[in-house]
């Protein structure tokens, strides 16, 4: 069963452009990953310093190895984000 990740971001006050355009690229790179069904950044209408990261993968191994090749990855800009997020995990199941 696919397992599904909902990041709500806080990013420092006045950068949410800029990390949205930072995450986007890690995007490009993680969609590449094994197993991944959906890696995408959203950003809110309402607070643009507010973003959700949703991501899809096709079982917790394919997770768990994404999670692995992170750790070997150029982190993220500095400055750019308040906190680590919230992060909710889901065994996905699609309804419809």
């Amino acid at each position: 069963m696919s397992v599904r990740l909902v990041i709500s971001i806080t990013a420092a006050p006045g950068k949410g452009a800029e990390l949205a355009k930072a995450m986007a690229a890690r995007c490009r790179v993680s969609q590449q990953d094994a197993g991944c069904e959906q890696f995408e950044v959203f950003q809110s209408a309402l607070d643009p310093d507010r973003l959700c990261l949703l991501e899809r993968w096709a079982t917790a191994e394919d997770l768990a190895a994404h999670a692995k090749l992170n750790q070997s990855r150029a982190p993220l800009p500095e400055g750019l984000r308040l906190g680590a997020g919230e992060r909710e995990d889901y065994e996905y199941n699609r309804t419809r």
